[in-house]
């Protein structure tokens, strides 16, 4: 399965009134697309509900949860909205770019030099510095602790709880994801926003075959290894357009896959 992020309304989300880059891309271009979840083709609970009624639910799910991250003697944070009706954004990393971006990280945050290339689907968790700091009790990282969800609150939290669907994960906050993207920028890159925000458009991987307007696919040769700082640069770009809008809109960051 692929990987894509979303910022936008968990409703909106739940209630599948978004598309994916790749979906909005295939109803451009004429082509059919045919969406497959983790679960499968399975009607999701969520699937049988209204949209009102899973307003309701992401409603009575946030209030929960931001009672329960409230500190005693602490304001109580404001709630965000949610509706069905919000803009959005998504785009596309997938799993080897992101995989890229937390191997620059773990470099730079232990000295070491990052490899020249990763392989295509490479198993990037077993990288012995992920993996290492994934564990790192003194430097910790939302990025590399499996986090799904990032809410949109001013103060840096992470913690295990059910998402609204009732899956355990963990959940951060995107004042806490700003501190790690700027901490990232400044150990491996030291670059500004624009030239960031242009990295979605000039970084990335390679193409494999481009469709001509036969609609015929033209396969190159496949390429087995990428770039490894121009896939960690790409799925910088991504993220840290997601962490705009999600600052900008105040709403959630979701990965879906």
């Amino acid at each position: 399965m692929g990987l894509d992020l979303y910022a936008g309304t968990l409703t909106r989300y739940y209630a599948h009134n978004w598309k994916t880059v790749v979906w909005q891309w295939a109803e451009e271009n004429g082509y059919g697309f045919h969406r497959v979840t983790a679960e499968g083709d399975v009607l999701s609970e969520e699937e049988k509900m209204s949209p009102a009624q899973i307003q309701e639910e992401v409603e009575n799910w946030r209030d929960q949860i931001l009672a329960a991250v409230m500190r005693p003697g602490q304001k109580p944070y404001a709630a965000w909205i949610e509706d069905n009706d919000k803009p959005y954004f998504t785009d596309k990393p997938d799993w080897d770019a992101m995989g890229a971006m937390l191997l620059v990280a773990a470099c730079h945050s232990y000295g070491e030099p990052v490899p020249a290339t990763v392989k295509k689907h490479w198993e990037f968790r077993n990288h012995p510095l992920i993996d290492r700091l994934s564990q790192d009790q003194e430097k910790i990282w939302s990025l590399f602790r499996d986090t799904s969800c990032w809410l949109p609150l001013p103060d840096g939290i992470l913690f295990q709880a059910p998402l609204p669907t009732g899956c355990q994960t963990m959940i951060a906050t995107t004042a806490g994801l700003r501190r790690e993207l700027e901490t990232l920028n400044d150990l491996a890159w030291q670059a500004d926003e624009d030239t960031i925000l242009g990295w979605s458009r000039t970084e990335g991987y390679p193409a494999d075959g481009q469709i001509g307007a036969d609609g015929k696919i033209t396969t190159e040769a496949e390429h087995m290894e990428y770039d490894t700082q121009s896939l960690a640069k790409f799925a910088f770009s991504i993220f840290y357009f997601g962490l705009k809008f999600a600052e900008e809109n105040q709403v959630p960051i979701l990965l879906d896959y």
